[in-house]
């Protein structure tokens, strides 16, 4: 029986968004800097401030695009070694979490790990976490911080910190392609 939470019932949103700002935040991490370029920064800062409601619904669904590719591309790798993401994944990730005290605070790391969890079995994670209620303001932070480690993990494995944000650029290029 198909779930409600099924990824082609869910908006893909505005992945591009979402991917310029994890992208400028490991970009920020790998050149030593606690804080993005304060130029690219401002442009951020600008663009998402111009956005209306359902554009930043947009950048939400995006990076919950995101997330639930990051994760599929994730369990397909552990599959190849017999090993299950979420085994590996989730706990990592929580723990990276406890540890942004002042970015994320503790009642949002439960949502997280299973918006992790969704998005690893399959379902949309913008979906799983609207059955809940709308977005709280507390919540995004620790999103684009999941979002933000989830690259950095797949970058991790792949010995390429590019490559996450690389994988989704071509994603949206073939699919534009289409």
């Amino acid at each position: 029986m198909p779930s409600p939470c099924d990824p082609q019932h869910a908006p893909a949103g505005d992945v591009g968004t979402a991917l310029m700002i994890i992208d400028s935040q490991l970009r920020a991490v790998h050149d030593g800097k606690s804080e993005a370029d304060p130029q690219h920064q401002l442009l951020v800062d600008q663009f998402t401030a111009s956005m209306d409601p359902e554009g930043a619904d947009d950048v939400l669904d995006g990076t919950c695009s995101i997330i639930y590719m990051f994760m599929q591309w994730l369990q397909a790798a552990y599959d190849d070694h017999g090993k299950n993401a979420l085994e590996y994944v989730v706990p990592d990730l929580v723990a990276a979490l406890r540890m942004m005290p002042l970015s994320v605070r503790p009642e949002t790391v439960p949502t997280m790990a299973g918006l992790l969890i969704a998005a690893g079995t399959g379902l949309s994670p913008s979906l799983w976490r609207k059955q809940y209620g709308y977005w709280t303001e507390e919540e995004m932070k620790p999103l684009e911080a999941t979002a933000f480690l989830l690259a950095e993990h797949i970058n991790r494995l792949t010995e390429d910190r590019d490559f996450a944000t690389r994988m989704i650029g071509n994603a949206l290029s073939s699919a534009e392609g289409r």
